[in-house]
């Protein structure tokens, strides 16, 4: 593995965790209502949320680069606050991949949610437990398995983008080169060897991470 490798390996780590942990701030909130509302826009959230699943990469790329554009509002925006447009930039693969691996944070979470029995909260509401008490001591607890599944999903997800990232990021080394854009490079240049690290490095880590996630459902399980 190359300088420039290693380099991809930090911008692609730095991008899933700072992901994963924007995911957590605004998905569970999200996965919550999802799980517990009556509101009839639940029909139009929960397709809006999941369709990423369906949606080609380079689709939410295009529009993702379209309403950015300096011609249009957020473009606009952006330049105002920040005094560069968003476009080709690390923000700009965050907040795509925020968008493009939202489901796979918030449908795990919502199912966990699902599962909690409303008994328990009717108990912890009378014994004086504020709304906020009860999220943290009766229903993250009992949704643990499902905090754990939806943060490596998402953060899986985001190391294994393609599509969208090069499209709103480009393949700007040191920049907004990430793992999957260089191997890419390698494969298009002929340098098999680099690409093999690469390929190999992605998928022993893909499965030591879902052999991770296994053990520690099993390992719930039996409890």
């Amino acid at each position: 593995m190359n300088d420039g490798d290693l380099t991809s390996l930090l911008i692609t780590a730095q991008l899933a965790s700072i992901t994963t942990i924007i995911l957590a701030l605004i998905g569970t909130p999200l996965a919550w209502w999802l799980a517990r509302t009556s509101n009839p826009i639940r029909v139009l959230v929960e397709p809006i949320v999941a369709l990423p699943i369906v949606l080609p990469p380079t689709v939410l790329g295009f529009y993702f680069l379209m309403a950015f554009s300096p011609d249009n509002f957020l473009g606009n925006l952006w330049i105002l606050l920040t005094g560069s447009p968003l476009a080709f930039t690390f923000s700009a693969l965050v907040i795509g991949s925020v968008f493009y691996s939202l489901p796979f944070y918030v449908q795990p979470l919502q199912v966990a949610f699902e599962n909690v029995e409303q008994g328990l909260l009717d108990a912890a509401a009378t014994l004086g437990a504020s709304n906020l008490d009860s999220f943290f001591s009766v229903i993250v607890p009992l949704s643990r398995r499902g905090f754990v599944v939806a943060a490596c999903l998402a953060f899986a997800h985001t190391v294994g983008e393609f599509g969208i990232v090069l499209m709103i990021g480009g393949n700007i080394p040191g920049e907004t080169r990430v793992l999957s854009i260089a191997l890419f490079d390698h494969v298009e240049s002929l340098q098999y060897q680099n690409a093999h690290i690469l390929a190999g490095g992605l998928m022993i880590f893909s499965f030591l991470l879902l052999s991770v996630v296994y053990s520690l459902n099993r390992k719930w399980q039996s409890r």
